[in-house]
């Protein structure tokens, strides 16, 4: 009794603290964050808050504070009826094209994408607050240390808001606004009257299409829920409640998602539990989140501009992507609040979108987040499996470029949504994590398998050349020519041949990991078999054999092998650096005219891997001051106005963002040929220069400092043990091994080799 009576006043002591605790204390402003004289009056540009699961957007709708509330699972699966019988099959796809009636495809896989308004991602709906007096407003602040907004009005009152990282709520407060916050909460327009518009899949359909009938409000004291009967037997509830004390509004709501034979709390249950921790102690726990997210790592940067995108690309990464959420589609959890389904519905592309996505979670050692994408991939790998049989008739691993949430295909442009080597590409995240993990349990029981599965499809689809080589019945590279018939090629692209090679490379060095040397020899023998790629000493890499890539073109598939597959690559020699030469110089002989935001997010990285700082610095911050909305959301087309593309629309899309954050990581580490290279990619100007706990593959979390010019310190750090290749940064300097002076036989090297220990860390330091 005496347990439980102290127990119980340490909790209430708490709750106290928490609740009286000085708020001003926890936030901490950084030059990163967002900071506003007013509020956005659209959507795209309103403050972002997420936590993988939920999302919020604050702006002003109609001259009224809104939040613009998500949730990442809120789908509406229809099937595509389309996409099935006789004819859904790849060998059908080869005969229409040797046969010129192509056509034929285009109307039964790729029309319906364009005229269907599902299946897709889905709004939840959004909160309205009229505040007493009409204040105005006089401050907008996004921390992005705490994941926190605040915004102030000239009657001194202020609003607080956030996602709770790790739990399925968001949170407002208002202080110094009496006792009369009015709250709506606002539902998606599904069944507003009049006709439907069948607008086109970029600029968003009319939600009314989605055919729904009105959904339930029911409204309390300090309460609302909100039910919505989707597709087949799929609903969704939101839920809000608040109190009102002493002139200080509280509140937490939730949005809850629910299929057919799938047990999910509903939001008001979950809200009901967690209104009772109350704002602060729930704040204090979301902070601690934040605190070891943006522990991991750091950078700083002489760059202010770059510096300043960088924290908000990792910003959003953490707000998108967790463990346990579903992966980062094409808006994550900031779904389009206009009336209409977001742009490209919402979905997961495969041909690239997901895959740069994730590209700043290796270096920037967010493992854990990035694992929410290797989570759902593996969860859905019969699905895929069964696609693959279907579809290409073979065993193995393939998966459609363009799914659902469930992983089932959508249509659209085939040479990618039933691309024959979008697994291939997938595989190099599953690589990719194994490298810098070195966690042998995920090589052995994920990596491998997922890798093995594709090198065993792609051998069975298949078939011999003229020359005798393998290639592919049917090649794409993805969007070049975008949607016509000369989209597919007789022989294998460069794009793919680069996944294929990358397959088997892989397959036979993850076989060798685990002592196969049988299957290693298999796939290395399978490896031989194929092409070399085409090469042009005008042209660099052609797309394919005779087809230079003719025209300025937003998507660099034909560059892929020099990244971020990294199979041409600057450090092989003479040979591969003409090629890398070759290839951006003609790509820059092309211009820039039909280039998106992304596209300056991944040449950026390639003229990282070129080792050319200045043109990395460049391209990523051209992405930056003209690609971006004033929240940093990437939006395809220049906004400008400086001509640099012709492409001025701005659909919203994340791959450009998190894109520009690894191209970043690029120029400061590189680590993809077994050799740590510390600042390969700065420009000449950048004298002043760090980084903390940046990992490189090998599991080695390495930091650099580099001050006037010169490298001044350098620490590695081993989580697994293991040979430490690092290319020597202190040539020609006296310099101590934590505090021992190393021997110069060892610094005169051009690679400093030291064997580690499992958490063993070493700090190379110039000696003053």
């Amino acid at each position: 009794m005496i347990i439980m009576k102290k127990l119980f006043f340490i909790s209430l002591l708490t709750l106290i603290v928490a609740s009286c605790h000085p708020v001003n204390e926890h936030f901490e402003a950084s030059p990163h964050d967002l900071r506003f004289s007013k509020l956005a009056s659209s959507w795209d540009e309103g403050v972002p808050l997420g936590n993988g699961l939920l999302g919020e957007l604050i702006w002003q709708k109609n001259g009224t504070l809104h939040f613009s509330l998500d949730r990442s699972d809120l789908w509406d699966l229809r099937p595509m009826k389309h996409l099935q019988g006789p004819d859904f099959r790849y060998k059908w796809v080869c005969d229409q094209w040797v046969h010129n009636t192509y056509e034929n495809v285009q109307k039964k896989f790729d029309v319906p994408y364009d005229q269907r308004p599902a299946p897709s991602k889905i709004p939840a709906g959004a909160l309205e607050f009229n505040l007493p007096g009409h204040p105005s407003v006089t401050s907008v602040h996004l921390f992005t240390q705490q994941a926190l907004c605040e915004v102030k009005w000239n009657n001194g009152a202020r609003l607080l808001s956030f996602v709770e990282a790790d739990q399925p709520v968001g949170w407002f407060r208002f202080e110094g606004m009496g006792d009369s916050v009015s709250i709506r909460l606002i539902h998606p327009p599904y069944n507003l009257k009049g006709k439907a518009a069948a607008d086109n899949p970029v600029t968003g359909q009319d939600l009314r299409r989605l055919g729904y009938a009105k959904g339930k409000m029911i409204r309390k004291d300090h309460s609302i829920t909100y039910d919505q009967r989707g597709w087949g037997g799929f609903h969704y509830q939101i839920n809000v409640q608040w109190k009102t004390r002493k002139g200080v509004t509280e509140g937490c709501w939730s949005v809850s998602a629910h299929y057919p034979g799938k047990p999910q709390k509903k939001a008001k249950e979950t809200v009901s539990k967690q209104f009772k921790r109350r704002f602060f102690m729930a704040l204090q726990d979301h902070i601690k989140w934040w605190d070891h997210y943006w522990s991991a790592s750091s950078v700083r940067l002489p760059d202010t501009i770059l510096e300043k995108q960088y924290y908000l690309e990792m910003y959003k990464f953490g707000s998108a992507a967790h463990k346990d959420t579903p992966p980062i589609s094409l808006q994550a959890v900031w779904t389009a609040d206009n009336g209409k389904l977001p742009p490209w519905k919402g979905d997961y592309h495969h041909d690239l979108n997901t895959e740069l996505s994730y590209w700043p979670a290796y270096k920037g050692n967010q493992l854990d987040e990035e694992e929410g994408f290797l989570n759902w991939l593996w969860q859905r790998k019969p699905i895929f499996e069964k696609y693959t049989r279907t579809y290409f008739g073979t065993d193995g691993l393939n998966m459609p470029g363009v799914t659902t949430l469930t992983g089932e295909p959508m249509g659209g442009w085939i040479q990618y949504s039933l691309g024959p080597t979008v697994a291939a590409w997938i595989g190099q995240h599953f690589y990719l994590h194994w490298r810098y993990s070195m966690d042998r349990k995920f090589l052995k029981e994920r990596a491998y398998p997922w890798i093995k599965a594709v090198a065993v499809y792609l051998d069975q689809i298949s078939v011999k050349g003229k020359n005798e080589k393998r290639k592919l019945p049917l090649s794409s590279s993805p969007e070049i020519h975008n949607n016509s018939r000369e989209a597919w090629f007789d022989h294998t692209t460069n794009f793919d041949l680069a996944l294929i090679r990358f397959t088997y490379l892989k397959a036979a060095e993850l076989a060798g990991a685990l002592g196969k040397e049988k299957e290693a020899g298999k796939w290395k023998d399978i490896l031989s078999q194929w092409p070399d790629f085409t090469v042009s000493d005008t042209f660099g890499l052609l797309v394919a054999p005779g087809e230079p890539l003719r025209v300025s073109h937003r998507h660099f598939s034909h560059l892929l092998a020099i990244h971020p597959l990294g199979l041409i690559d600057w450090s092989k020699g003479k040979k591969d650096r003409q090629i890398i030469t070759n290839s951006l110089s003609y790509l820059d002989s092309l211009g820039t005219d039909w280039w998106c935001g992304y596209s300056y997010s991944w040449l950026g990285n390639i003229k990282a891997r070129a080792m050319d700082g200045k043109g990395a610095a460049e391209a990523l911050r051209t992405f930056a001051t003209c690609f971006c909305l004033p929240n940093s959301f990437h939006v395809n087309g220049d906004q400008s106005g400086t001509g640099k593309s012709k492409f001025t629309y701005r659909p919203f899309t994340l791959e450009g963002n998190f894109a520009f954050a690894s191209g970043i990581q690029e120029m400061l580490l590189q680590s993809h040929t077994g050799l740590i290279k510390i600042f390969p990619a700065i420009p000449k100007e950048w004298k002043n220069v760090s980084f903390r706990s940046l990992r490189a593959e090998g599991a080695f979390l390495v930091s650099a400092e580099r001050k006037t010019g010169n490298m001044v310190r350098v620490e590695v750090e081993s989580e697994r043990g293991g040979l430490l290749n690092l290319d020597n940064p202190f040539t020609g300097a006296a310099v101590v091994v934590n505090g021992t002076k190393i021997a110069d036989s060892l610094l005169q090297q051009p690679v400093i080799k030291i064997e580690m220990k499992p958490g063993q860390t070493i700090v190379l330091t110039r000696k003053k």
